[in-house]
């Protein structure tokens, strides 16, 4: 139990209000900020034995970020998804931040007396902790803002919160919620770069890449994939089942690319371009196409199991196709002055997209070009030789045999199997939570305290 009497220092309080306006302006993330925050109140002698703090945020597979900060165990951090919440509504109606809102309160505070029936099931955990007392909040983050922060202060002090800590809290509170808002628009901005240019462009874009024309020049190995059969199945499967469908393939086959320096840069209808940038010297370029043929593997083993899955819903199997090949690429803006697109441009692309579509021609899923195949190595037998559309020399189409393949696939589907997240949640997770949560609380439960 803390030993504070509930005095507090106003110069140590200053001290924290000036911590929060200085971190505000360093571009430090939302974790360091209530990490500080929360252990410069316990440093200044605040009784505190327990704080939660939520922020709702815009993102495409979270709802909102929670911290859990407990006296001398650190801080906790997840992320409450949109299923979540609509799994286990319950708990939700059960907790103080609904009682907040169904009454359009700011705080709500509860003596807690072990003897007496709890209130909200949270009550009950923390009465095993020892807690005397609890406040919880509501923070819009501006008078439009739909993102908001709500949060709990907890107390085991013998008598509970003393009336000038409720005031420090109260007034930290605010300068909190200045530097959560900094912290949580820089984080929007972030996430929606990474998941409409992907996490390299995006980058690249906040680093100031932001003029027509701005870009490089870069060798790359690359990968063009694409689904099979698109149309029959929009017109059978009608438009939300088509959408499904279409973003279980992307799941399923993209997902390996955007890992082991391989980046999917953009998606055109029903397929993908991705790149595994290298030098341009030889063994780069080795380790770059071999990455890629990997992820071919891996990609053909999801499908595999993907398939499986739809048959035994009576869907139909869908079908793909991947070509493979190595050039030089530019990197960069293009579009209008007030519209660009960020991505990779020329004939190296174009030469990839033309051996993509020779994927149906020969009736083989994966197909490459021989430089690409001088890179990677393996066992591959030649398919023919090609005059691609707007391209002046023949190309030497090959295709992986049998085998070769399939020693990749055996083993990557142990890994596609157990991968539960798609390469979509991995990219734009906002943090990972590395302790394993104890006890018998969900995720919902840890968000909603």
């Amino acid at each position: 139990m803390s030993q504070s009497d509930g005095n507090v220092s106003e110069i140590l309080l200053d001290k924290v209000a000036d911590w929060l306006m200085r971190t505000s302006l360093s571009d430090e993330t939302l974790e360091t900020i209530v990490r500080g925050f929360c252990e410069r109140l316990a440093a200044a002698g605040l009784p505190l034995m327990r704080v939660h703090l939520s922020f709702s945020m815009l993102h495409p597979l979270y709802d909102a970020l929670g911290f859990t900060w407990w006296r001398g165990r650190g801080i906790e951090v997840t992320g409450l998804r949109h299923e979540e919440l609509a799994r286990n509504p319950q708990r939700f109606l059960e907790s103080p931040y609904y009682y907040l809102l169904s009454n359009n309160l700011d705080h709500v505070r509860r003596r807690i007396d072990p003897s007496e029936p709890s209130e909200f099931p949270i009550f009950d955990e923390l009465k095993e902790q020892g807690a005397t007392d609890y406040i919880a909040f509501m923070q819009p983050l501006g008078a439009e803002s739909e993102h908001g922060m709500v949060g709990s202060w907890t107390t085991d002090r013998h008598g509970g919160f003393s009336d000038d800590v409720i005031a420090a809290l109260l007034r930290l509170q605010n300068h909190l919620a200045i530097a959560a808002k900094v912290a949580v628009l820089g984080k929007l901005a972030d996430n929606m770069l990474t998941t409409y240019l992907g996490a390299n462009a995006g980058r690249r874009v906040m680093s100031g890449q932001v003029r027509r024309g701005d870009g490089e020049t870069v060798r790359a190995a690359l990968v063009m994939a694409d689904m099979r059969d698109s149309t029959m199945l929009a017109e059978k499967e009608g438009r939300q089942a088509y959408i499904e469908t279409l973003n279980g393939f992307f799941d399923a086959i993209a997902t390996p690319f955007n890992r082991n320096g391989g980046q999917i840069l953009s998606f055109v209808g029903d397929g993908f371009i991705a790149v595994y940038p290298c030098g341009r010297h030889r063994e780069p370029s080795e380790l770059a196409s071999r990455e890629a043929f990997a992820a071919v593997g891996a990609a053909s083993a999801r499908m595999a199991a993907l398939n499986a899955e739809r048959k035994k819903l009576g869907r139909d199997p869908i079908g793909f196709g991947i070509g493979l090949h190595v050039g030089n690429v530019m990197f960069g803006n293009v579009g209008l002055r007030d519209r660009l697109t960020f991505s990779v441009f020329g004939s190296a692309v174009n030469e990839v997209q033309r051996l993509q579509s020779l994927t149906k021609k020969y009736g083989h899923s994966v197909v490459a070009s021989e430089a690409f195949v001088n890179y990677c190595g393996g066992d591959w037998l030649t398919l023919g030789e090609e005059t691609l559309r707007g391209v002046r020399q023949k190309f030497t189409v090959l295709y992986p045999r049998d085998t070769a393949l399939a020693a990749i696939v055996d083993e990557n589907a142990e890994r596609a199997v157990e991968d539960g997240l798609s390469e979509a949640e991995h990219v734009m997770l906002l943090y990972r939570n590395k302790k394993q949560v104890s006890g018998p609380r969900g995720l919902i439960d840890k968000m909603l305290q």
